[in-house]
C-alpha cells in the first residue's frame, strides 16, 4: 500500500518541462517513480498545410538549444521531397554548421548543466549547485567552458548569420558560401577547443575513478542502441544508414533512413504525452533502445579522427568491449563526441571545396515525400514530410531525439529513486539524484513540450489520506 507520493516539478537544469512523481511504500522505500512529460506538443499537426520550403525556418522554433538540428533535418527532408541533391560544398557546409551545434550543446551540458552535480556534488546546496557555484569553485575552468560554447556558436553564426534559428540551409543546398577569412577564423579556434575538451575528459575520468560505486549502481541496465553509422561502422553525426544493435552488441538491423517505419513503432502510456519508440521485431518493451552519445559510441567501432578515436578505445574497455550500460557514462561519451566534432570541423575547413560557391542545386525531380535524418546532440532526429503537387504539406512526422530515449529515462528515474531515495526524511540531495538520472540524457523536452515562465521546483509529501505531510520549495 502506498503511503505517500513525492512530486518533483519541474525537473531542473534540463531543456524544457517535466515532472517526477515518486510513490512510497509503508516501509519508506520507493514503490515506483515516474517521469511525466506533461504538456502537449502538437508541432506535427499545425505544420500541416504549410509549404515544405518553410520547414527549415519553422521547425527550429521547436527548440532554442538544438535549432540547428531541426533546421538541417528539415532541409534534408525537403531535399528528398523535391529531388534536389545538394552539391558537395553545400553538404560540407551543412555538416560544419552541425559540428558547431554539437560542440556548443555538448560543451554546455557537461560544464554547465551536469557539471554542478559532478564537480560540486549531488548533495551540495542548491544555492551553489549551478554554473554560479562553478564560477566560485573554479573560475578558470568556467571561463574555458563558456569560450568552448562560444566557439560552437560562432561557427553557427558565421554560416547562418546568427547563433539562434539560423537562416542557411534551403532545399538543394545552402544560401551562403564560406569565405577564406571566415574559414581561417574558425580554424584559429580549434586548438583551444581541443584543449578544453581534453581537460573536460580528464575531469570526467578523475571523477569516475573516485565515484565508481555510484557509476556502477546509478541506473545501469541493458537496452539496444540505435543511430547513424558510416559504411565502416564509424561514428557518424550527419549522414549515413541507421544501425541497430542488441543488448549484447550484435547487429540487429541496418537500413536506409527512408525505411525507418518498417522497423520502428511507438508505444503510448497514459501518464506521458511523449511516446515510447521501440524495435518492431522484438516488441515493447523488449525492443526498446537508447540513442545519443552513449548509444552512438556503443554502435561505433571506430571514429575517423585521431584524438577522439583514442578515447573511444578507452570507452570500449569500460565493459570489456561489450555495450556500456552505465547511465552516468553518457557524460564521458558526450565529451568524446564533442572532441570528434572539433576535429571534424578542422577537417571540413581544410577541405578544398569548403569555400566553393557551388552551393545550390536548383534542378528538381519532385517526389512529394522526403525523410531527413541526422544525429542531433541528444540522438537520432527524424523529419518525415508528405506534400501535394503544390508543395503543401499533407502529413508531418517528427521523432525527436528525446523521444527515442523516453523509456530509458523513465527506467533510469525509477532505478535511481529505488536506489537512493529512503524515508521518512527525504533529503534534497536524494531528489537531485533522481533529477540527475534525467539530466544524464540531456533531454530536450521543448522538442515535445512548450511552456512559458519560471522554473521553480516543489516537492510535496502526501499521505495516503490526502493530507500534506511536508512541502519543499526551490525558487
Amino acid at each position: 500500500m502506498t503511503t505517500q507520493k513525492i512530486t518533483i516539478e519541474p525537473v531542473t537544469r534540463i531543456e524544457g518541462h517535466a515532472k517526477v512523481t515518486i510513490h512510497m511504500k509503508d516501509d519508506n522505500t520507493v514503490d515506483h517513480a515516474y517521469m511525466h512529460v506533461n504538456e502537449f506538443r502538437g508541432f506535427e499537426k499545425f505544420c500541416e498545410g504549410r509549404l515544405y520550403f518553410e520547414m527549415p525556418q519553422i521547425t527550429p522554433r521547436i527548440c532554442g538549444i538544438c535549432p540547428v538540428s531541426h533546421h538541417l533535418a528539415a532541409a534534408k527532408a525537403s531535399d528528398a521531397l523535391t529531388g534536389q541533391t545538394p552539391p558537395r560544398p553545400a553538404k560540407l557546409l551543412r555538416e560544419l554548421m552541425h559540428m558547431g551545434q554539437v560542440i556548443q550543446s555538448h560543451g554546455m551540458h557537461f560544464f554547465e548543466l551536469a557539471g554542478p552535480d559532478l564537480l560540486l556534488g549531488f548533495d551540495a546546496s542548491p544555492e551553489i549547485r549551478s554554473v554560479v557555484g562553478l564560477i566560485g569553485a573554479n573560475p578558470e575552468l568556467t571561463v574555458k567552458a563558456v569560450q568552448l560554447r562560444k566557439f560552437g556558436q560562432e561557427i553557427i553564426k558565421t554560416l547562418g548569420g546568427r547563433r539562434l534559428h539560423p537562416v542557411f540551409a534551403v532545399p538543394g543546398g545552402v544560401n551562403k558560401a564560406l569565405t577564406i577569412q571566415e574559414r581561417d577564423s574558425i580554424l584559429q579556434g580549434v586548438d583551444t577547443a581541443v584543449e578544453t575538451l581534453q581537460l573536460g575528459i580528464q575531469i570526467m575520468k578523475d571523477w569516475a575513478a573516485k565515484n565508481m560505486e555510484d557509476i556502477n549502481k546509478f541506473a545501469v541496465f541493458p537496452t539496444g542502441y540505435f543511430g547513424l553509422t558510416t559504411p565502416e561502422n564509424g561514428l557518424e553525426l550527419y549522414d549515413g544508414d541507421i544501425r541497430l544493435i542488441s543488448r549484447e552488441g550484435k547487429e540487429l538491423e541496418r537500413f536506409q533512413v527512408t525505411n525507418y517505419l518498417d522497423h520502428i513503432a511507438e508505444h503510448v502510456e497514459p501518464w506521458s504525452y511523449l511516446k515510447f519508440p521501440y524495435y518492431k521485431k522484438l516488441g515493447y518493451p523488449d525492443g526498446v533502445y537508447r540513442v545519443g552519445p552513449l548509444g552512438r559510441l556503443n554502435l561505433a567501432e571506430k571514429i575517423d579522427t585521431p584524438l577522439a578515436n583514442e578515447e573511444l578505445k578507452i570507452f570500449k574497455s569500460l565493459n570489456n568491449g561489450k555495450p556500456v550500460e552505465n547511465t552516468l557514462y553518457y557524460h564521458y561519451a558526450r565529451l568524446i563526441e564533442a572532441l570528434f566534432a572539433v576535429e571534424r570541423a578542422r577537417m571540413l575547413c581544410e577541405d578544398k571545396d569548403i569555400t566553393s560557391t557551388d552551393i545550390l542545386n536548383t534542378r528538381k525531380n519532385y517526389t512529394g515525400h522526403g525523410v531527413g535524418v541526422l544525429e542531433a546532440p541528444r540522438g537520432t532526429l527524424i523529419h518525415d514530410y508528405t506534400a501535394d503537387e503544390n508543395g503543401k504539406l499533407l502529413k508531418v512526422n517528427l521523432i525527436v531525439s528525446t523521444g527515442h530515449n523516453n523509456w530509458a529515462m523513465s527506467n533510469a528515474v525509477d532505478s535511481v529513486a529505488k536506489t537512493y531515495v529512503k524515508g521518512p526524511d527525504v533529503s534534497e540531495g536524494m531528489l537531485n539524484r533522481v533529477e540527475a538520472a534525467i539530466r544524464a540524457y540531456d533531454p530536450c523536452l521543448s522538442c515535445s513540450t512548450h511552456a512559458v515562465g519560471q522554473m521553480p521546483i516543489q516537492v510535496d509529501f502526501i499521505a495516503s489520506d490526502g493530507t500534506m505531510i511536508k512541502t519543499l520549495k526551490r525558487d
